[in-house]
């Protein structure tokens, strides 16, 4: 860090800047246990917000909340072989319990497919019990060894939704569903763009059929996975003997969807949004929309300027924003005393507050306040006659223009047509990004290209982001691709 205040900028050390940022904006902090972190009310106030709004879109579309123990007997685990494959490097396991020693070791759940499917299996009986579509908020452990705020940590925090079906075909339909919830929320409430696809074989979910995902670029252009949507088959039911008596009488195993988003997902909205001078918060998921600051010099101007951003404040608050999911603006005056207006505006811009209002004598002289946009800084007056409106307006905007930025930024670090494999090298060992190229669908190459390059197919893309001239031939081999795929180094 350069000094007390300065952030390290992302062009010196963008990983360095992530750290700072995250702590300074006070969004988490270090906890005594290594590699778990406490999500402080900054950060936690950012992922109530992204909880809300996605659990309305569950709830929308019929799917109930529901909790399980975060405890599962360790035998669990072991009834689904890819499963358990994939996830026991990363366990915890708790073989004490009460002073003595369990008679069959405990899970700490790294995520619920198996205790669920084991209830589902006692509640389903009928096609007329289906299709069942649960959600749950909870935490998980995953042993991790090399964690990162948000990003990668041993607990974290997320929803994880499982389903049961009649059909392929219904539970099919539910992981694509569900992935078209998670690209809507991302591009359209964290303004992040993302590119949505299918997942390799040997990037999928362990014991899943296939597994779907958004994936966002970040302004080091390194891919974020923020959210996964699985078409589990068939694998947990046969498992768990989670069976159903058809509407012809017969007697079938259900087909499985699980996905899932994390609090990794503010680790993404810090990396797309995030500026030299710290956090930016679109609009609609920001826990304080507008920082009204005053500004005297004396007893009686502070007086007279404290209750007219009071005045503001009130105005601002009395009506239903029609602003996202929120039923009014939050809003906050900063009246701390012994403290100058820069320092205060240095202090809610590291925080990311979308909007500062400017409220000094000379104001309100013109009947007016000078707004600060965090996303661009851009300033100017507004008038007090009309200010609901026009602010609301303006986050609107900040909203939108966010979004459109990301995505410009995306773009510009995205490479399609015909490369060579050395030009793919060089851009990997370079600025990085999202490079668009065919691949023979071999195993053999995806894993030469991940061992030379440290690059991994991110996802084989849906038809909206192929390009005109897909799949073309492979990167590696030159022979017909099966595939265009999308690689990136990733987090």
């Amino acid at each position: 860090m350069a000094d007390d205040k300065r952030l390290t900028t992302r062009a010196a050390d963008f990983s360095a800047w992530y750290n700072e940022v995250v702590l300074r904006a006070e969004l988490a902090d270090y906890a005594p246990v290594k590699g778990c972190m406490v999500i402080r009310p900054n950060g936690y106030g950012i992922w109530e917000r992204m909880q809300r709004t996605l659990d309305d879109m569950f709830k929308a579309t019929g799917h109930r909340n529901a909790y399980f123990p975060l405890l599962i007997p360790e035998s669990f685990l072991h009834k689904e072989a890819q499963h358990v494959e994939g996830f026991a490097p990363e366990t915890a396991v708790v073989t004490h319990g009460g002073g003595k020693k369990l008679e069959e070791p405990l899970i700490i759940r790294p995520t619920s497919e198996t205790i669920i499917y084991h209830m589902f299996a006692k509640w389903v009986h009928s096609y007329r019990d289906l299709p069942l579509l649960i959600n749950q908020w909870c935490n998980v452990v995953r042993w991790e060894m090399r964690t990162r705020l948000f990003l990668r940590t041993l607990e974290f925090l997320w929803q994880e939704g499982h389903t049961a079906h009649a059909t392929h075909d219904e539970a099919e339909e539910e992981a694509r569903r569900i992935l078209g919830i998670y690209r809507d929320f991302a591009e359209n409430w964290m303004a992040m763009p993302v590119v949505t696809g299918l997942k390799s074989e040997s990037e999928k979910f362990a014991g899943a059929l296939r597994t779907y995902a958004i994936e966002a670029m970040m302004q080091d252009n390194k891919a974020l996975q923020a959210g996964t949507s699985h078409n589990l088959g068939q694998n947990f039911a046969k498992a768990f003997d989670l069976t159903f008596q058809s509407e012809a009488g017969g007697i079938e195993h259900a087909w499985n969807t699980s996905w899932g988003v994390s609090t990794r997902m503010v680790g993404g909205l810090v990396m797309t949004h995030g500026d030299d001078n710290g956090l930016v918060i679109p609009p609609l998921l920001a826990p304080i929309h507008v920082v009204v600051v005053p500004i005297w010099k004396n007893d009686d101007e502070r007086i007279r300027v404290i209750e007219a951003a009071h005045r503001v404040r009130s105005e601002l608050v009395a009506h239903p924003a029609a602003f996202g999911n929120n039923d009014r603006l939050n809003v906050h005056v900063d009246s701390r005393e012994g403290m100058k207006p820069g320092a205060k505006y240095y202090e809610w811009e590291m925080q990311g507050v979308p909007l500062r209002l400017e409220l000094g004598p000379k104001d309100l002289e013109k009947q007016s306040v000078f707004s600060a946009r965090r996303d661009t800084r851009e300033k100017a007056p507004i008038p007090m006659v009309g200010i609901f409106q026009a602010v609301v307006e303006l986050l609107a905007r900040m909203q939108v223009d966010m979004l459109a930025a990301a995505k410009a930024r995306r773009e510009a670090h995205s490479f399609r047509g015909p490369i060579t494999y050395d030009r793919f090298k060089e851009i990997m060992e370079g600025e990085g990004g999202f490079v668009y190229t065919g691949w023979n669908g071999d195993p053999a190459v995806e894993a030469q290209v991940k061992e030379e390059t440290k690059a991994t197919i991110r996802v084989i893309p849906d038809p909206e982001f192929r390009s005109p001239e897909a799949p073309g031939t492979c990167l590696v081999t030159g022979q017909p691709a099966k595939y265009e795929v999308v690689w990136a180094k990733a987090y």
